[in-house]
């Protein structure tokens, strides 16, 4: 109302739910995951490099996926016109077309951009005080305000505290007297993509397995602003929603003559998620909050739980039954007028992974992995984080006991796994050779990053210069990898991937090939591959920082960007709305700023946690609390932005359930009244 002169609607409990939603869109992950397999799979024709590119969590085997284009033999000259059906590795590069511009409302997150968190428990015997430990720090994409709230509700059942998002009557995680919890992006695959065979002389019907039926449709009117409203026809299959081409790059994989539509568990219109967890605030104990989520649907979340002393770790949401002789197991859009591709309902909660009081004492997640198990009860085949859970578990077992201040810590900590793994391994041929350069020569500044390099320990801290010169030297060698063999697509891989330039640099499976730029004449071995990349590195810095690689800082490339949504972009405005913070971590540390990955600024903080909580049962008014921001959403109030420093710089502010020290500390109070 202070900048538009724009009515309000009274808020209803619809928009509660439909906040619940927006809340799983943005985090859903597998959509865009099978989009970008499917034009890996049409640009590469190779399943074995399609598994470095687009690798599987390190664990047991995988039976082999078919490609692609082998789903749909008899389309390929109809998706190719003037194609002679031939090897795949012919297909032109129109399967690797854009995926194209999003706005920045756009809801859907970027591939990579969607849910992530850290969280973990330990249980009364790794607790130093004698009672439960539990820390939580949800991730996503940094905004200002911010997409959290610190919040205390009074139930019948007693105080809750803890953070949620504005709109939603519950704690998302917190504590009670009795019980806290915490949460983390599952990667569930409850996502899948059906290609629809539309009738040729009917486009208004689709091929089922009963035969061709009309789809569902219905308009939706859209008004715009100084100009005429648009009339839009959605339609639906008994598989979801149809989508339009122009998303995602659905157009660059989807046959003439046909759709996609999309399965997703959210859709669900039986979806009970905010009952669920407004009962999750009334649970006790750990077997009570297990119970009452079993009605949970989506965001398929971890849910970490500890009362005074159990602890627990359980899988809640929805997670399709699909049929085991399914074509693609889910991972790349299938035939959706196949039976055995369709969803044969939901699979039961108690299938949903779980772990409760584990004999360690101590369990956690960092989106990682949870288990192994063969398709169709798999739960997932991509998983957020393969990197980040190693630098976990050596933090935890590095001492018998834990204390509030050592979760604080392991949430704090910015040493990347990767770095000290990677690294080794791309300079393997390049550390201390060469004889000593000319002062000013590429040379002489390869020996000097290759100098900070070496005697660098992996903490991506802020005012390091190696964090930069290893994020920016890993950034142009997977480009230089990747480049010949995928063309246009390269722009779609924006963060380096682990597993991938590991592959690669052991050669697992003939992934060394890679090396190899194909149009050259030579055969480029790994080690020049490193060493081309390295000086692309060096170049890109000079030109942005100087040629004084010691006094480079991490920091100023690692920008937290805590952007307005709406107001970010507005000249003048911009200043006092948008919030720049120098950060510590990375893409794979502990403490999470996963970078942008795009230019101009390709290391930018743009996703991380926006809130972060520490509950220790010993002594439950001691848990602590931050958010990235603040508690106002005006960005004249001093609210606005009042914990950001705090947050940058690892502090954090203490809540209590009683109500007389929260009072005792209140700036005041504001009474909400409903209208009638």
């Amino acid at each position: 109302m202070f900048l538009f002169n724009m009515p309000m609607a009274p808020w209803q409990p619809a928009d509660s739910i439909a906040l619940m939603k927006l809340m799983a869109l943005k985090s859903s992950n597998h959509l865009q995951e099978e989009v970008l397999r499917a034009r890996t799979s049409l640009s590469l024709g190779d399943p074995d490099r399609l598994k470095d590119i687009l690798p599987d969590a390190p664990g047991k085997g995988l039976a082999a996926l078919p490609e692609y284009a082998s789903l749909f033999p008899s389309l390929i000259p109809g998706l190719f016109p003037g194609l002679v059906p031939g090897p795949l590795s012919d297909l032109p590069r129109y399967a690797s077309a854009p995926a194209g511009t999003e706005s920045t409302l756009f809801p859907v997150s970027a591939r990579g951009f969607g849910g992530a968190s850290n969280a973990w428990a330990a249980a009364p015997s790794r607790s130093a005080a004698g009672g439960t430990l539990l820390a939580n720090d949800p991730h996503g994409n940094l905004t200002a305000p911010g997409s959290w709230y610190l919040a205390r509700m009074e139930l019948a059942t007693g105080g809750v505290i803890g953070g949620t998002l504005p709109g939603i009557p519950a704690i998302l995680t917190g504590r009670s007297q009795a019980l806290g919890w915490g949460i983390t992006a599952s990667f569930m695959d409850d996502q899948d993509l059906f290609i629809e065979k539309l009738n040729p002389g009917n486009p208004e019907q689709y091929l089922s397995p009963q035969g061709y039926r009309d789809f569902t449709a219905r308009p939706s009117i859209i008004k715009i602003k100084d100009a005429a409203p648009v009339t839009l026809s959605l339609r639906w299959s008994e598989n979801g929603p149809v989508l339009p081409g122009s998303l995602f790059g659905l157009a660059a994989i989807t046959p003439p003559g046909h759709v996609v539509s999309l399965g997703w568990t959210a859709l669900d219109p039986q979806d009970t998620s905010l009952t669920a967890a407004i009962g999750l605030m009334r649970s006790v104990t750990v077997a009570e909050a297990i119970e009452t989520t079993q009605d949970y649907i989506a965001p398929a979340q971890n849910l970490i739980l500890a009362d005074k002393n159990t602890i627990a770790q359980k899988t809640i949401g929805a997670f399709p039954a699909r049929d085991a002789r399914h074509s693609s197991k889910g991972r790349l859009p299938s035939q959706g007028w196949l039976r055995e591709n369709r969803w044969i309902g939901r699979a039961p909660y108690a299938a949903n992974p779980g772990f409760v009081s584990p004999r360690g004492g101590i369990l956690g997640n960092t989106n990682n992995k949870v288990l192994e198990r063969p398709f169709p009860n798999h739960v997932s085949y991509v998983w957020g984080d393969t990197q980040r859970i190693n630098r976990w578990r050596r933090l935890m077992q590095s001492r018998e006991v834990h204390t509030r201040d050592s979760f604080i810590e392991a949430q704090l900590d910015t040493v990347s796994y990767t770095a000290r793994a990677l690294l080794p391994l791309i300079g393997a041929d390049l550390w201390f050779t060469g004889e000593t350069a000319e002062e000013g020569s590429r040379e002489r500044q390869r020996q000097i990053a290759l100098s900070l390099l070496s005697e660098w320990n992996g903490e991506m801290n802020e005012h390091l210069p190696e964090p930069l010169l290893y994020a920016t030297w890993l950034r142009a060698l997977q480009k230089r990898l990747i480049s010949d063999e995928l063309g246009p697509l390269t722009n779609e891989f924006t963060q380096v991937d682990p597993l991938f330039i590991e592959r690669v640099y052991r050669d697992v499976d003939g992934a060394s090939s890679w090396c190899d730029v194909r149009q050259s004449a030579p055969r480029e071995s790994c080690t020049d591959m490193s060493r081309l990349a390295l000086d692309d590195a060096l170049i890109w810095i000079e030109e942005r920082y100087g040629r004084a690689l010691e006094s480079l800082r991490w920091g100023d490339a690692h920008q937290a960007t805590h952007d307005h949504e709406v107001l970010g972009n507005v000249p003048l405005l911009r200043f006092f709305v948008n919030i720049r913070q120098s950060t510590s971590g990375g893409d794979n540390t502990l403490q999470r700023g996963l970078t942008s990955g795009t230019a101009p600024n390709p290391f930018q903080n743009i996703h991380a946690a926006g809130y972060r909580g520490v509950y220790d049962f010993a002594d439950p008014d001691s848990s602590l609390f931050i958010l990235a921001t603040g508690q106002s959403g005006h960005f004249l109030s001093r609210y606005y932005d009042d914990m950001a420093q705090l947050w940058r710089r690892g502090e954090y502010i203490p809540m209590s359930l009683d109500e007389d020290l929260a009072r005792a500390a209140a700036v005041g109070v504001t009474t909400i009244l409903p209208g009638n």
